[in-house]
């Protein structure tokens, strides 16, 4: 463990970072799991399911948890499972 004042502080930053950018990106894999189940049983509200796993994935990618082109691949996925 660090010594400094200042080393423990951001230590204990990137703990707390590192708990919400967990949760952001659990809560991408669940819409995207979500949408992957409805479109399998073919449920009526596929479309509204892509657009919350669409948008999860773009918060994602804008907080930098995950690429630019990682997020516009797992979009094109997406879509063309609808498409299908």
């Amino acid at each position: 463990m660090a010594n400094i004042k200042s080393a423990i502080k951001r230590a204990e930053l990137n703990v707390k970072a590192n708990e919400l950018n967990s949760t952001q990106k659990s809560a991408m894999r669940t819409a995207i799991k979500k949408f992957d189940a409805a479109v399998a049983e073919g449920a009526d509200n596929v479309q509204e399911l892509f657009q919350k796993a669409s948008s999860a994935i773009d918060k994602a990618e804008t907080k930098g948890l995950i690429k630019k082109n990682k997020a516009s691949r797992d979009k094109s996925r997406l879509a063309a499972k609808i498409a299908k």
